[in-house]
Order: C-alpha cells, then structure tokens, then sequence
C-alpha cells in the first residue's frame, strides 16, 4: 500500500502512516479543522529501501559510535546520498502523482501543499522524537511533491536523528517513515498551544504564536507571544508579548516559503485577539479530551478561520521530588521561558560558533543565541542551558528536557547580558537566572544521584519495558513500579557473537558474565522493586548474521519458527547458560528478579522448562515464574497454564495480535487490518484476566499497546494488575490508569 488519504486512518495505524498521520486521522474524524490530504506510507518506504537495493548499505553505515561527532556526520551524508541517488519505483511515482491530481481535483485548482515527515516512532507517547525530520511547506506540482518526499526520507537519516534513536534504544531497522500531504493553509498567524503545562502537568493552556507560518514558531528561530489560560477559571492569566522579528510566509511570485522581517508596526503587537485564545484553548480540550493525555498542538489562523495541524502527546510532565527550600536570594539579572525544570548552577561559556563547542565542559551553563543538532554533545555537557531565542517547542527546550538538563529560553538577551559575568544560577521551571551559586542550587547539588519522581499511586501498577541496561537510570527515574519486560535478546545480538561459539570456544563463562552483567544493572536500579526478564526470544534470521551464526536454519517465516520457548527447550545447552546467569543473580540477593517464559502454547512446555530449572538448581518456590501470554492457543487454554502452576503472565499484543487475526504486521498488503483493539484479541485478554484474577495470578501487558492510553484505559476496566509501557509513555499511561480507577469508583459510588 503506497497511498492512504488521512480520513481513512485512525490511531491504530501508526506503524502505516506514523504518529503524525495518526493523529490528523483521529482528528478529522473527530470533526476537527483540520486540511485533507494524503500520506505515503511507511511500507511504501520499505519497499523503496528493498527495491533500489539500497537497504544494506543504508543500515550497516548507520552501525557507528553516535558519540563520535565526525563518524555521525559522515554516516548522515551517506545515508542521503543513498536515498537521493537511488530512482523511485515507476508505480510508486504514479500512485504518489495520481493522489496529487485527486487532491487538486478536491480543491478546484493546482494546490499549494505541506509535505511532512511522520516517523513510526516520532510521535507515539513511548518516544519524543519530534522535530528530527523534516518538513516542506509550499509545495507545489507532481516532481516538486516527488522530490519532497524523498527529502522527508532523508531526514530519517539525519544526524540528529540517528544519535536520539541510538540513545534511546531504537534500532535504525524498525524505525519506519511515512510522509503527510496536505492542503498548504497559508497562514497569517501561527505555533502551537499545549493542552498541559509541559513541564508541571499544571491545568493550564499555554499559546505560543507568531505571525506568518508556524516554522518559525516551532524551530524556534524567532521568540514567540506567550498566553497561560486557566482551564479551570477560563481566564487569560498571563500574556508574554515578544518583539517578534521575523516570520516565514509565501512569496507571492515564486509560491516558495521565505523568511523575511516583520514590518515595524507588527513586531510588538499582540498576535492573537482574546476570543482566538479561548477558541484554541476550547480546541485543544476537545483534542486532550479524546486521546485522555494532555497534548501538544500545532495550529494556524487564515482568514480568520483556525485549523488544527498536528497533535501529540506531551511526554515531559515531571512531578517533582520534592520542594527545595529557597536559601539566599540572588540577584535577578535575566528572565525567559523556562523550558525544562531544574535547578542547576556552573560556569557562564557563550557559544556563538560551532567551532567553539569544545569549550563547553562537564558543570557548565551553554548560553548560545539559539542551539542546533550539532551541539548536543556539548548540550550534553552542560549543566544548563541559555538561549536568547525560542519558545517551548525549539531544539534547546526538546533536547534538554529528554537530557533532563534545566533550561531557560527565549531570553532575548542572553548572549549579552552574561558576557561579563562568570558563574550563574538558573531555574528551569521559573525561567530565572540568577547571579553566582544560590543556596538551593547547592541543596541540587549534593543529591548524590538520580531517583524515581515521586509518583501518583495508583492501585494497578504501572511498570516500564527496557531493552538495553544502559536504559535502566533512565527508566528508574520514571517512577515505574517495576519491569514489565526486560529483553535479553537486545544483550545477546549486541555481543555479535553467537552463543553457541562461546560453548565451542569454551568460553561459557564468560557469556554468563555478560548475562549477569546486564541483568543486574537493572536489577539495581530498580532494588526492591520487581523485574520480569525474558529469556531468549530473537528468531532465526537475527541470529544468523552474528559472528558463528552460519548453522542456523533458513526459515520461511521466523516469527512461526524456531523462537522463544521453542528453542529453550530443544537447545538446553544455552538455556541451561541463561538459568547459570538467574541462579547467580538470585546468590548475589536480587530476590527482585522473576523468569518470563516466551512463545508458550502448550502446558508441557512450562512443565518442562520447571523440570530443567529445578534440575539447574533453582528453587521455584523462592522466584517469581511467568509466561508470555502471546499465541491465541496459550490464552484459550489459560487455566491448563494456572494448573501447571505460574505466578504471573503477561500480554504480547504485538504477536497475540497478528496471531489472532492472521495478519503479519510487517506485511503491507494487510498491515491495514493490524488492530490491536479488534474484538477477538480483546476477548481473548479478558478471557485470560478473569481466569487469572480467579486463581490470583498477577497479570500485566508488556507488548506495544500497553504504551496507549486508550488501551491502558480498557486494560484497567477489564481489571488487569500491571501495564509495562515503553519509557516515555510511563507518565501518560499511569494518567490514564489514575482516571480510569478514579472512574470506577465514582461509577460505584453513584449506584448508592
């Protein structure tokens, strides 16, 4: 499927058209304002990627230390070579222009158009990757579309893009690209509003707006107006009111976007009337209130009409530790937005070159005129972060807040202002600098390390999946009540290295180390808490490619084959290893760690995977032991499993999912029925709860839906005990939980 058109798309379609093109889905059915268009889809790229041949050499580019800035560098430049060079497949470019035609056909004339990336894991609620890809406004005609599009795929590839994914544990090769077509709205005002506070989760509507087209706004090349609404008063409270000095728009001649100054008169006037405020402010709750997770809005204002342009989730809401106490205050000598909490102090380096950002040491504040992709390494560095421009949605604000690094912007005068001064203060959340080291900043400073947020409780647990263990702080930091899911075949693949070639070479010691080793980075930073390990689950052809992987069967379908349990038990010599590596974790004291049984559909397997455990030397009545609930056979006969004895299973969806309905996900002739709200899965998960809950065993969901709201919503009236969501969801998905339970109990409460 090359071509979808935005009305027919819904959220369950994100692996086809993106985060982006799911949510313009979701709202044009929602009836909102929002401009018709198309998208190319993400298989469509795939099939690109296949047909030109350029997959391998695409992929084994992007194996690189991220950290090394030229290596990244180079890999970006090789990756858009690739992909520009390589021709679009004849039917490709006709579905593409025929869907134009059809679109200018709509509208009665040759439309202008927005071509926009919308990466499957862009702007999903487990990752905030929004921003790294690109956009292309004011396109007009089939070859300038055409060409567009394979610009939107480049910039899967780019710099910035490729370090967020490696550091987030994203593997290149399953993050997918679809590209959005839409009717161009020629804006005379623009940017974005947030449903939420996006730092404090505060009941507040918060407007950022500009004149022209909202680029500006949102690449944060310009500071925009500021407006704070009181959902609960419906009172405008605050009103920023910047020196706006430029604004993106179409030029009348050539129809392309240009960058030009605000005339005099406009640059410090107010850009939105008061009834424009409310209105977008009323808009942005009918958004909030369909996805049940505030949002991150981009709209625009023609002729005085609005239009709804993207939504997604905000995933930065941070509930605090705890209040510091003010010590000494300083003194006051800049103000701006603060971007991403925290306070932070250190020693003033002013960046206005790239060249310069060898300058920027550990325990520095970076103050720059605005940040760009190649200083996140220095960004990094820092303890904080100054801009002169931007507003809450530019490249300081983003990257610093999934840094975690305070951070203030739109200063205006930054740059200047600190140029004399050595060391400062700054508070993320109030937008302050001060003057020298503040007490507080102190009291920051001797937290000796990074704890879990104090965190809303809720009856069911919410716990996070992790799938490398140098994602373990991180995830800690969540306030998760545990791990759902840790993959241990992300640790195996990462050695490149068989492990059958380590019981050849005699060294079977050593890959239980590194078993160890990554499970208990985990097991620590999680202490007491509980985690779920995996054993080995990674189909055939992933094992193929490793170093001593030639013996490995060639398989039709790997998914069907030799996986999960089904290898544990007939190559006992490694699973014997995997157990070798529990039983010195559970001699070290992480009595924390509990055995998940993968791809089981019959009872004798667990039966016979306890009787290798026992004979291993584990005692079973001290851990916690589990199953993937994940083929329809395992869910139908789940009371066959209780009587075989388990404490706990747990929902893949992914596979439950394309099991149930026969559809391969990753097949783009039917990935459009993938559904993992269909009736039948769902069925089957209650079906599973009841009988758990009867025998009491624990019951939790680990695959892909356990990451949306909606779903974490069912989930909880289906009466389900844990949800494990991906890291960046954990915060929207115990939202969702919290008002689900506080629901069922209001409902009870109402029947007497």
């Amino acid at each position: 499927m090359v071509i979808v058109w935005l009305e027919e798309v819904r959220s369950k379609d994100v692996a086809l058209v993106g985060g982006k093109g799911a949510s313009l889905g979701e709202m044009i059915n929602e009836e909102l304002p929002v401009p018709r268009g198309f998208a190319v889809t993400a298989h469509a790229f795939r099939q690109f990627l296949d047909n030109t041949g350029i997959a391998k050499s695409l992929f084994e580019s992007l194996e690189i230390d991220v950290d090394d800035s030229e290596a990244l560098k180079n890999a970006a430049k090789k990756a858009k070579s690739l992909i520009l060079n390589a021709e679009m497949p004849s039917e490709m470019r006709t579905a593409i222009l025929d869907a134009y035609d059809k679109l200018c056909e709509r509208e009665s004339e040759t439309v202008f158009v927005a071509v926009r990336s919308s990466a499957t894991a862009e702007d999903l609620p487990n990752a905030s990757f929004a921003g790294q890809q690109e956009t292309f406004l004011n396109i007009r005609g089939g070859k300038a579309v055409l060409e567009a599009v394979k610009k939107c795929w480049v910039s899967l590839y780019g710099a910035r893009a490729i370090f967020y994914r490696a550091k987030q544990g994203f593997e290149h090769e399953h993050v997918n690209i679809a590209v959005i077509i839409q009717k161009m709205v020629d804006a005379d005002k623009a940017g974005v509003l947030f449903t939420s506070h996006p730092t404090s989760g505060e009941p507040t509507t918060i407007i950022e707006a500009g004149w022209g087209l909202g680029e500006a706004v949102v690449s944060g090349s310009m500071s925009p107006d500021n407006y704070v609404v009181d959902r609960r008063t419906k009172k405008i409270v605050q009103r920023h009111i910047a020196t706006k000095n430029l604004m993106h728009v179409k030029d009348k001649d050539t129809g392309k976007t240009v960058q030009k100054k605000v005339p005099d008169d406009m640059m410090d006037k107010t850009v939105l009337t008061d009834g424009e405020v409310m209105k977008l402010t009323e808009l942005g709750e009918i958004v909030e209130n369909h996805y049940g997770t505030p949002q991150d809005v981009e709209w625009a204002i023609a002729d005085g009409k609005i239009y709804m342009l993207q939504s997604r989730p905000i995933t930065t809401i941070q509930i605090k530790d705890k209040e510091i106490k003010s010590g000494k205050v300083g003194e006051l000598i800049l103000e701006g937005i603060g971007a991403s909490p925290g306070l932070a102090y250190g020693n003033v380096e002013i960046v206005s070159k790239l060249d310069e950002l060898d300058r920027v040491g550990k325990g520095d504040i970076l103050v720059t005129q605005m940040t760009t992709p190649d200083m996140v390494t220095a960004m990094k560095r820092a303890v904080g972060v100054i801009t002169d421009e931007g507003g809450l949605t530019c490249h300081a604000a983003i990257v610093s807040r999934e840094l975690g690094t305070p951070c203030i912007v739109g200063t205006k005068k930054g740059t200047k202002v600190l140029k004399d001064v050595k060391v400062v203060t700054i508070d993320g959340e109030k937008g302050h600098v001060y003057k020298g080291r503040l007490e507080q900043a102190i009291v920051k400073e001797e937290v000796a390390a990074p704890v879990a947020r104090a965190r809303q409780v809720t009856v069911t647990e919410v716990k996070v999946n992790i799938s490398i263990p140098e994602a373990a702080e991180k995830a800690a930091a969540t306030g998760a009540d545990g791990v759902g899911l840790l993959r241990i075949e992300h640790m195996i693949l990462g050695l490149n290295k068989h492990p059958l070639l380590y019981i050849k070479e005699g060294k079977s010691e050593e890959y239980v180390d590194e078993l160890v080793k990554g499970i208990r980075t985990v097991a620590d930073a999680f202490y007491p808490r509980s985690v779920w390990v995996r054993t080995l689950d990674a189909p055939t052809d992933e094992f193929k490619s490793m170093q001593g992987g030639e013996d490995e069967p060639v398989e039709h379908n790997p998914m069907l084959g030799w996986r999960g349990i089904r290898r544990d038990l007939s190559d006992v010599e490694h699973f014997k290893l995997e157990l070798q590596a529990f039983k010195k974790l559970y001699s070290l004291g992480y009595d924390n760690i509990g055995i998940m049984l993968p791809m089981v559909q019959h009872p004798k397997e667990l039966s016979k995977a306890k009787q290798i455990m026992v004979e291993s030397g584990l005692d079973l009545d001290k851990i916690e032991l589990g199953i993937m609930v994940e083929t329809p056979a395992s869910a139908l006969i789940i009371d066959q499993f209780i009587e075989e004895g388990l404490d706990f299973i747990s929902f893949g969806t992914n596979d439950l999912t394309q099991y149930t309905l026969a559809v391969d996900r990753n097949n783009e002739n039917v990935a459009d029925i993938y559904d993992e709200s269909h009736p039948a899965v769902i069925k089957l998960i209650d079906h599973v709860i009841k009988e758990c809950n009867r025998a009491g065993v624990k019951t939790s969901i680990c695959g892909q839906a356990g990451s949306s709201p909606s779903m974490a919503k069912k989930l909880v009236e289906l009466g389900i005990t844990s949800i494990s969501a991906n890291v960046d969801a954990v915060e929207s998905v115990r939202e969702a939980v919290l008002r689900s339970e506080k629901a069922i109990l209001l409902n009870i409460a109402r029947r007497y």
